[in-house]
């Protein structure tokens, strides 16, 4: 990663594209998605693109797949590559925006993935076992996984194929990462934990009753996306996805919806937190700073660390 490329990250909920938004219009910048969802094409209000938001600000990486593919880390760390190399040369400043840790984390390290194949057999193998038996199981594996997102038994099943892949080819070492990666300049949007939860469930409560969330999803899989891969991709569309097929309630999905997103959250915070622990330098500015001023300051931390 460039070290001219500045990051904005945070958790779900706390304001991160509006942040990035304002700052690309300051500095000539383009903004680079480091959202795991936002990547897929049709889903839209549960991943929350607000693509108005972006106005006349340039976005790379959303929309760039069909609903019920299997985007994965390999394919970010090539296509994110790629755009960055391409704003800077066009004398643009990359910004790189999202809460998908695992995405930021390997852009900051410079890390060179193989390709993994799937393993049918594999597949087979762990096909009916619970989501808490696969978590156990991958909570056992040292290779770097995205745990914020593994909230289904196909993506937990997908961290255990690669990290089976890397045993059986211990010469690619986990992939490989650049021996100085660049010092990026890591912003994170603070926000308190009450404050969050109250964002997040005003947040849910509209998607659902004003935004057009259940019919969003209808749409996807009136369109002949399984269900199973809508459930795959977990939160909003795995929930609302239980509850059109009858299995559960419309009340059950808002309450077990809820507490899943209270939980992603919770998991993105662990995430930076480790981040720090690993050595990456985070600067937490709060939320609720005017625009003016949340930008006036990443413009000073960026003539500081020049």
């Amino acid at each position: 990663m460039n070290t001219s490329t500045i990051i904005i990250t945070g958790p779900t909920a706390s304001g991160k594209t509006a942040r990035a938004v304002a700052l690309a219009r300051r500095i000539g910048g383009e903004i680079i998605s480091a959202d795991s969802r936002q990547i897929y094409r049709g889903m839209d209000i549960g991943t929350g693109k607000d693509m108005a938001e972006y106005g006349d600000v340039a976005v790379h990486l959303v929309d760039i797949a069909p609903a019920g593919y299997k985007y994965n880390l390999f394919e970010y760390l090539r296509d994110a590559t790629a755009a960055e190399a391409d704003i800077i040369s066009r004398g643009r400043r990359p910004i790189v925006c999202g809460g998908t840790g695992l995405y930021i984390e390997s852009l900051l390290k410079g890390l060179r993935l193989p390709q993994v194949p799937p393993d049918e057999q594999l597949r087979r193998q762990l096909s009916g076992k619970s989501l808490e038996e696969l978590t156990h199981i991958l909570a056992s594996m040292k290779t770097l996984h995205n745990v914020t997102d593994v909230d289904t038994p196909q993506r937990a099943i997908r961290a255990i194929e690669i990290q089976r892949w890397y045993e059986l080819h211990p010469e690619a070492h986990g992939g490989e990462c650049d021996p100085e990666p660049a010092r990026s300049l890591i912003i994170g949007v603070e926000i308190d934990r009450e404050a969050r939860r109250k964002r997040i469930e005003n947040r849910l409560r509209n998607r659902i009753d004003h935004e057009g969330m259940i019919e969003e999803v209808k749409g996807l899989l009136d369109s002949g996306i399984s269900p199973d891969d809508l459930i795959y991709y977990g939160l909003e569309y795995k929930f609302v996805t239980l509850y059109l097929t009858g299995r559960i309630s419309r009340e059950e999905m808002f309450v077990q919806l809820l507490i899943a997103i209270h939980q992603f959250a919770k998991r993105q915070m662990t995430w930076f937190r480790g981040m720090e622990r690993r050595g990456f330098t985070i600067h937490w500015l709060p939320y609720d700073l005017e625009a003016e001023e949340f930008t006036d300051r990443i413009v000073s931390l960026t003539a500081e660390q020049q």
